[in-house]
């Protein structure tokens, strides 16, 4: 059974998570530790647990989500792994970086690529990938069927959808990937969004005010 470990890190208050089950194995997702602090309370908790981690998963590359990239690939000798979509703006880190004034390092390029349908591995435990965009190109959600939750990034939020007016969003896009990829998985699946607290599908499709069915 998979257990969610969740952080709130940097001064977008980004969400990371750790996922992890009875092997000992997990997985990192949107690693956006930023300052030494933020960097250790991730380290200690995976440490502290004994965990393995054994993927690195971005489900997109905006800088705020991967900011503690640097520090995870060279302390657990991980590969980020996005959607091959997003490759663009992990090449525009630096830039974004310099837009918002959050520090930079030069992160190792993404080799493993993420595709719609495919299945992501840890221990006994397997996610499926659902490709999203609209938010930004590459967006990915992470969607357990047997125990009913997704990951979502910053496609859908508790009450809001992802902004659309960064280089390569698109609002109808963004509608679509929620209408067809999300709203169709069961009401009782709890949604774990890349900012602010969880939700339930069920509630966003009746309460969401920017897209409700």
């Amino acid at each position: 059974m998979i257990s969610i470990q969740k952080f709130v890190f940097n001064t977008f208050e980004t969400n990371t998570f750790v996922l992890y089950d009875e092997t000992g194995e997990c997985i990192i997702i949107d690693a956006a530790c930023e300052t030494d602090d933020e960097k250790k309370a991730l380290a200690d908790f995976i440490d502290g647990h004994h965990l393995k981690p054994v993927r690195l998963i971005y489900t997109h590359c905006h800088v705020d989500h991967t900011l503690g990239n640097t520090f995870v690939t060279e302390r657990y000798r991980l590969e980020p792994e996005v959607h091959p979509e997003g490759r663009l703006l992990w090449e525009l880190g630096r830039e974004f970086s310099t837009v918002f004034n959050v520090p930079f390092d030069k992160p190792l390029s993404p080799k493993r690529f993420l595709n719609d349908g495919d299945t992501v591995s840890f221990g006994h435990s397997v996610l499926e990938v659902l490709y999203t965009p609209g938010h930004a190109r590459g967006s990915i959600c992470l969607w357990c069927s047997d125990q009913k939750f997704v990951i979502t990034g910053d496609v859908l939020f508790n009450g809001g959808i992802g902004r659309t007016d960064m280089p390569t969003g698109d609002f109808d896009q963004l509608l679509d990937s929620i209408t067809r990829k999300l709203y169709t998985l069961d009401d009782e699946t709890v949604v774990y969004p890349g900012h602010g607290p969880e939700t339930t599908i069920g509630f966003e499709k009746h309460n969401n005010p920017y897209i409700t069915v």
